[in-house]
């Protein structure tokens, strides 16, 4: 059976297995010449935003209301809204799409056909309906039978009002004040404040200032009132010498000029980066007491984790460079601290697989630690060791994340890797008890994603794999039993366009033993008698994994489209990503510039081992961010392999990046190991053809990372073509970006004209 005859019965049956597929040891020639403008036209259709007309029931937008479950089901603009009653099982249609839309119509709204509807909430009780239309939020009454526009989100309050609601805090020109809000008093709280030292308010991000039009742009305050009002916790922030950077909006919307932006941006490597104190403001005498604890280094603009719990305050502190993460507990009144929990590894703690969550309900704190090599879950009971604990999970597998805890336990977790012969990416929901039981409450061999009740007595299970439909269930959260099915994918409009399924695939890696896994994305034009061009999309970082382990994921993916250009596009997990524990991550330490290069090569071959018509001496790669430094790091390091790259928003010298994600990994490096891992210092190895692209007020990546690498490939006599977006932060997906990532693979790797 070939590929392009696998049908949706059979996709929706394999609950359990992955579709094999086959290549016949034909003659491999080149890939028929479809016209390409239909192809584009074929790209277009299969975009995410375009592709859901095409799919029902994949997303059913089910979340918990007062009694049950609210959900929508059906086709796009002919679905209804429906209520799930969770106790006594049952299902009832409230209102049609259609029915809402002439609603809104009577309401004095001009809508062509039928307007796209996500329900928001449900009142039984009031018999109104919520829902989000038109770029607005509405309620329906179902008695009067009216739709009413509900009024627009308060903004954020400018201030902190005290428990009693009488007194506000507020932050301004970099400093706290008091405002009374009986008599409208206003009382400084302190008065040395400036640009360099500010209290309670981070640094805005170049975006955001450009949004605002706003160089002196004030943060809302980050501050906890103490339970009996009388005091303040925040953080006072000072600059530390830290650079000033200069970011310049070429063509601002509305001025015939540029406007420049001075910001702060701390950056890896960096000597100096900005400190953040926690302090205790007394509001009543107007004083501030710097906390006896460690200052934060901010390795990327935001607040501290620093909170009241009861009558003691609670502060979550990371060295720089990840070598411990500590939980301290400080008492208000003497100002002494206590560490409760302490986390240290070497040669660092990988904070996407660590975590420290305070855990009143069970008189302790819970820990995420790989101090076994594998991310699991622990128990740290109050005053006891902080480098302790008692481990309530064990094996080869990761808890992911802590999901609700209950008052004397259990704990619900999610996790990955544990089930024998289930996808190790693949994530469940379990219940763990403090006596180290632990139960499946998700047991199909299929990646859950789930959401909690609010009483924790239900769970709303969306169940899935890259090759089976979603099915979205109700399950009683104390046992896993599923007591209502909501809905079914239903794919079979889109696959009578000829859409081809994607492929998970998987290999071992040359040690003999370790599965690497990636994923296969062929055009709808798709004749394993023909041969493809190769389309890698990139991001190996190892604090993620590219791997998509849902559905959804699969079928609304952007590498569908790219995939009809007339190329076959492949995703790749080599070692150095995360989540298959720290072994598999380890590579990556300090090794940013070479990690998983082979193993994805290794992949490629063993794909086209099985799969001969894939061509490998046309294989292109590109990906945006971290993925956009692999890009330009693929084919500046391997550059007889690969032979074309789009590198879009990409941190191509970590030392111009912020300073958390390349730390995450490489930690306290040296000059030498960070320009070991520039791609900046490989520039002159390029042998194909490279485009690079960036937004001009970028505010994670800034645009000088492009630009260096630009002038580096300048330098070094190296065509290729750089592309800057104008007003456009760090995501560049625009039609134009799509337009010109498209056009150079058919141009350069497929070797066709693009469409006009």
């Amino acid at each position: 059976m070939s590929f392009k005859h696998i049908t949706l019965a059979l996709v929706l049956s394999l609950a359990t297995a992955v579709p094999v597929f086959a290549a016949d040891p034909v003659a491999v020639v080149a890939a028929p010449r479809v016209d390409m403008a239909q192809r584009y036209v074929d790209s277009d259709q299969y975009m995410s935003g375009k592709i859901d007309s095409l799919i029902v029931d994949l997303d059913l937008s089910a979340r918990f209301v007062d009694g049950g479950v609210l959900f929508r089901r059906g086709p796009k603009k002919s679905g209804t809204m429906m209520f799930a009653d969770t106790a006594r099982a049952t299902q009832t249609a409230l209102i049609t799409e259609a029915d809402l839309t002439q609603k809104l119509v009577a309401a004095g709204e001009k809508i062509e056909g039928v307007a796209d509807i996500r329900p928001t909430g449900y009142d039984a009780g009031k018999k109104t309906l919520t829902f989000g239309a038109l770029g607005r939020e509405w309620t329906y009454d179902f008695t009067a039978g009216t739709v009413s526009a509900n009024p627009p989100r308060a903004e954020r309050p400018k201030g902190v009002t005290s428990p009693d609601g009488k007194r506000m805090v507020v932050a301004r020109n970099y400093n706290l004040w008091l405002i009374d809000l009986v008599s409208g008093k206003e009382t400084p709280l302190t008065s040395d404040g400036t640009y360099d030292l500010r209290y309670g308010t981070t640094y805005p991000l170049l975006g955001e200032m450009a949004a605002a039009n706003n160089p002196a742009l004030e943060m809302p305050l980050s501050a906890q009132w103490s339970p009996d009002g009388k005091s303040l916790v925040t953080y006072r922030l000072t600059r530390n010498g830290s650079y000033i950077w200069h970011g310049v909006q070429q063509s601002p919307p509305g001025s015939q000029f540029p406007r420049t932006f001075d910001y702060v941006y701390p950056t890896a490597g960096a000597k100096n980066v900005p400190l953040q104190q926690p302090v205790l403001v007394d509001v009543d005498k107007a004083t501030v007491t710097d906390l006896k604890v460690p200052a934060t280094e901010m390795l990327y603009p935001g607040d501290i984790s620093i909170y009241w719990e009861g009558d003691h305050i609670v502060y979550d502190w990371t060295e720089r460079g990840y070598a411990q993460l500590k939980l301290f507990e400080i008492d208000p009144k003497t100002n002494v601290a206590r560490v409760r929990v302490h986390e240290a590894m070497k040669p660092l703690v990988t904070v996407t697989s660590s975590s420290i969550r305070p855990a009143s309900e069970l008189k302790g704190d819970l820990v995420i630690s790989e101090r076994t090599g594998w991310a699991q879950l622990y128990y740290i009971a109050q005053g006891t060791n902080p480098d302790g604990g008692k481990a309530l999970t064990k094996g080869n597998w990761e808890v992911t994340e802590i999901v609700r805890i209950d008052e004397g336990g259990p704990i619900l977790i999610a996790g990955i890797g544990r089930e024998p012969g289930v996808n190790p990416y693949f994530r469940s929901l379990y219940r763990v008890g403090l006596d180290g039981s632990i139960f499946n409450l998700t047991p199909e061999p299929l990646h859950h994603e789930t959401d909690v009740s609010d009483d924790g007595k239900w769970i709303i299970d969306r169940m899935s794999s890259p090759t089976v439909a979603t099915e979205t269930v109700i399950r009683d959260a104390a046992n896993g039993r599923i007591v209502q099915t909501l809905g079914k994918a239903d794919i079979s409009a889109l696959l009578a366009t000829g859409f081809t399924l994607p492929e998970p695939f998987e290999t071992l890696a040359d040690d003999g033993k370790t599965k690497l896994y990636g994923m296969i994305y062929r055009p709808k034009t798709f004749d394993a008698s023909k041969s493809y061009p190769v389309i890698e999309n990139l991001y190996t970082g190892p604090t993620t994994h590219r791997f998509d382990e849902d559905f959804n994921g699969n079928i609304r993916s952007s590498l569908n489209a790219m995939a009809q250009l007339g190329a076959v596009v492949v995703t790749i997990d080599g070692r150095g990503t995360s989540q298959r524990g720290q072994a598999f991550r380890s590579s990556a330490y300090q090794n940013l510039g070479e990690v998983g290069l082979d193993d994805h090569i290794w992949v490629l071959k063993a794909m086209q081992k099985k799969y001969p018509y894939l061509d490998l001496n046309r294989v292109g790669v590109y990906g945006g961010s971290a993925g956009g430094y692999d890009a330009a790091r693929f084919i500046l390091r391997r550059p007889d392999f690969y032979k074309v790259a789009v590198a879009s928003s990409g941190n191509h010298d970590l030392r111009l990046d912020k300073a958390w994600w390349p730390e995450v990994s490489m930690g306290i490096a040296d000059d030498a190991t960070w320009e070991r891992n520039s791609n900046i210092s490989v520039a002159k190895n390029l042998k194909g053809k490279l485009m690079l692209i960036h937004g001009d007020i970028d505010d994670n990546v800034p645009v000088a990372a492009s630009l260096r690498l630009d002038k580096a490939l300048i330098d070094a006599g190296k065509p290729h073509e750089l592309v800057i977006l104008p007003n456009t932060t760090h995501a560049v997906y625009q039609p134009y970006f799509w337009k010109k990532l498209r056009d150079y693979f058919t141009v350069n790797l497929i070797g066709e004209t693009p469409p006009q």
